[in-house]
């Protein structure tokens, strides 16, 4: 079992090794994380934890109203999380390398970052101006049959795309091959469809591969059929994220 430590940065979305990841930078203590990112050489990766949060929020209250009108504000790494950050987050999280960190004039800051590794929560240090945290690196195991399922997750998510753009009413188009490595296929395919936070968790946490792309295709033949139903459901884009507002 392989134990690293590393800076620890709650969302409310959850992401996956391959994805990308911008961010909007501008609460303090995650300011502070940015800077001592800084201070690793360019040629070395400047990584830090991403972890989905299951009870409190992703931006804390800063003044007396904001961001709602009932805030009291909160200061400190543990703002927003409560007395436990352990029960806050999700268990099971990815490593997130951080390609771009560009300072703004006003001191936040623009991050660009890759998903490469996921981890497990051990636990959570609140003692310094962020939270870091000591994580299980954990292997992606195949499973069995997952080129198999690998290929039938492609087609379904070929015809749910095709589903999408006719409720659109528009073409949708990913502008790229599709991969077929099925780790990746399962990744992918996990990021791009439109799945609430927790299913996107789940598929996170996927013992294996093979697990993972088996749930993926009941997803999408039921998300497919929904969509065919409902021809006018919305949608947004299914290869872009929006930029967490941190």
């Amino acid at each position: 079992m392989t134990i690293v430590r590393l800076p620890l940065f709650p969302l409310n979305s959850v992401l996956f090794p391959g994805l990308v990841l911008p961010l909007n930078i501008f609460e303090e203590r995650y300011r502070a994380m940015m800077r001592e990112l800084l201070k690793t050489p360019e040629d070395e990766p400047r990584r830090f934890a991403v972890v989905t949060i299951r009870d409190g929020h992703e931006v804390a209250p800063s003044a007396q109203g904001l961001p709602d009108r009932t805030a009291v504000p909160e200061r400190g790494p543990t703002a927003g999380f409560g007395d436990d950050p352990v029960k806050a987050f999700h268990s099971v999280g990815c490593v997130a390398d951080a390609a771009t960190i560009r300072e703004r004039e006003d001191g936040t800051y623009e991050v660009l970052a890759t998903g490469t590794t996921r981890v497990r929560l051990v636990s959570v240090d609140a003692s310094g101006p962020f939270l870091t945290a000591e994580l299980e690196e954990l292997e992606e195991f195949p499973g069995d049959e997952a080129g198999t399922l690998a290929e039938g997750v492609l087609r379904a998510f070929r015809q749910y795309q095709k589903r999408l753009a006719g409720a659109r009413e528009r073409s949708l188009s990913t502008g790229a091959d599709l991969p077929d490595e099925p780790a990746v296929v399962s990744y992918l395919v996990a990021a791009a469809t439109m799945l609430d936070t927790p299913s996107k968790q789940r598929l996170l946490e996927a013992p294996d591969t093979a697990s993972r792309l088996r749930e993926e295709l009941a997803l999408l033949r039921t998300e497919t059929a929904i969509i065919r139903n409902l021809p006018s459901l919305p949608a947004s884009e299914l290869t872009r994220s929006p930029t967490s507002l941190n």
